[in-house]
C-alpha cells in the first residue's frame, strides 16, 4: 500500500485520511448517532459524522506516540437503523422532557416513555453485537457517540471477554442518576447502569466532575470502594495549594486495575473546547491535562481495552471547532490505546 502520511487527505478517504479497510485495521471505530434522551442542548447524533469529516484535517505526526496510524484505524458506516430509531425516539422523548418526566396518568406519555426505553434497549443490543463481533475478530473498539448512553452495549461485550476491569471516566457530570426523567437508558444514567448491571466493572474513577445532584452524590458516597470521584472543585483547590497535576494524575491512576476502559464525555473538558456540547459546565480539564492523564495511565503499565468518546455536537452555524477538538481527542485516545497494547511506541521524552 502506497500512502504518504504527509500529504493532504482526499474527500473520499477514511477516518484521519487513512486508506485502511476494516480487515487491515487494529482499531475500529463504531459510530452511534443516538441522542434520544438528551435533555438540554442537542446535536450529538451528528457527532460521529462531524468528527469523521474533521479527522481528515488532523496531522498524523503525534508528539506522544510514534506513528499510531500504522496499526490501522477504520470507522464503520453509521447504522441506518440507529439513525431511524434516533429520529423516532427524539420526537417521542421531547414530549416527556417537556413534561419534566412526569408521565403517570397520561397514557400517551406512558406509551412514549415505554417506546423510548425499548429503542434504547435496541441500540444497546446492536452496539453489543457489533462490539462482540469486532472483539472476536481481534479488533480494538472505540465507540463514537452520540450521547453518553451509547457505550453501554460495548461495555457489556467487553465484560464477556474481560471478567474484571476499571473505567476511567472523563465528564462534567457523575452520570449516576436513576432513570433520569423516566428514561431507563438516559445519558445521565450511563454510569449508574454500568455499575448496577455490569459487575465486571470493579472500579470507576471519575475526573472533571462539577455538576451533579444530591442523589448522585449519595450513590457515589455509598460505594466508595468501587467509585472514586476527583471533582473539579477538589482538584482545583489542591492545585491552588501547590499540588501538581502530575501528583493528582498518579493518584487517580493508582486506583485503577490493570485493564481499563476509557469513557470520555467531551464536556469533561473546559467548555472553551466544546461550546456546543449538550450540557456545558464552567470549569473542567484543559486538553493537555486530559492527555497527560492518559499518558500517565499508559506509562503505569496498564492496558486500555477500549474506549468511547461522546457528546461532541457540531455547531448549528457550521463552525467546526467542536468536531476539530473531538477528532484530535479521538486521535489521542487511539494512540495511547495502541501504545498500551504494544501496537505503537511511546516517544522517548
Amino acid at each position: 500500500m502506497s500512502f504518504d502520511p504527509n500529504a493532504a487527505s482526499t474527500a473520499d478517504s477514511g477516518v484521519f485520511g487513512l486508506p485502511f479497510a476494516e480487515a487491515d485495521s487494529s482499531l475500529v471505530y463504531l459510530p452511534v448517532p443516538w441522542e434520544a434522551t438528551t435533555s438540554y442542548g442537542g446535536g450529538t447524533s451528528g457527532g460521529p459524522k462531524a468528527i469523521l469529516e474533521a479527522s481528515r484535517q488532523v496531522d498524523l505526526y503525534d508528539a506522544d506516540v510514534l506513528k499510531p496510524y500504522e496499526a490501522g484505524l477504520f470507522m464503520r458506516e453509521e447504522s441506518a437503523e440507529i439513525r431511524a430509531w434516533n429520529e423516532e425516539g427524539r420526537a417521542l422523548a421531547s414530549k416527556i422532557i417537556e413534561a419534566a418526566g412526569v408521565v403517570a396518568g397520561n397514557p400517551e406519555l406512558e406509551r412514549a416513555l415505554a417506546r423510548v426505553n425499548a429503542l434504547g434497549g435496541q441500540v444497546n443490543e446492536l452496539v453489543r453485537s457489533q462490539t462482540r463481533e469486532l472483539l472476536q475478530a481481534g479488533k480494538i473498539v472505540g465507540v463514537v457517540g452520540g450521547d453518553h448512553s451509547v457505550p453501554f452495549g460495548a461495555l457489556q461485550a467487553v465484560a464477556e471477554k474481560h471478567k474484571a476491569f476499571g473505567v476511567l471516566h472523563f465528564d462534567a457530570h457523575l452520570d449516576l442518576r436513576r432513570a433520569y426523567e423516566g428514561f431507563e437508558w438516559s445519558h445521565a444514567s450511563i454510569m449508574h447502569n454500568v455499575l448496577e448491571r455490569i459487575p465486571a466493572v470493579t472500579k470507576l474513577v471519575q475526573v472533571g466532575i462539577r455538576d451533579y445532584c444530591e442523589e448522585e452524590a449519595e450513590f457515589a458516597a455509598a460505594r466508595k470502594g468501587r467509585i472514586s470521584v476527583y471533582s473539579d472543585r477538589d482538584c482545583s483547590r489542591r492545585k491552588f495549594e501547590g499540588a501538581t497535576w502530575g501528583v493528582l494524575a498518579r493518584e487517580m491512576i493508582a486506583e485503577l486495575p490493570e485493564s481499563v476502559w476509557i469513557s470520555f464525555d467531551i464536556d469533561g473538558l473546559d467548555p472553551r473546547f466544546c461550546p456546543h456540547t449538550g450540557t456545558p459546565v464552567p470549569g473542567g480539564l484543559d486538553f493537555q491535562e486530559a492527555n497527560y492523564l492518559l499518558s500517565t495511565l499508559v506509562k503505569s503499565g496498564r492496558k486500555i481495552i477500549g474506549f468511547d468518546l461522546n457528546e461532541v455536537a457540531p455547531s448549528p452555524d457550521g463552525d467546526e471547532w467542536d468536531a476539530n477538538v473531538g477528532a484530535r481527542m479521538l486521535y489521542k485516545l487511539s494512540g495511547w490505546t495502541l501504545a498500551s497494547l504494544g501496537k505503537a511506541k511511546v516517544r522517548n521524552e
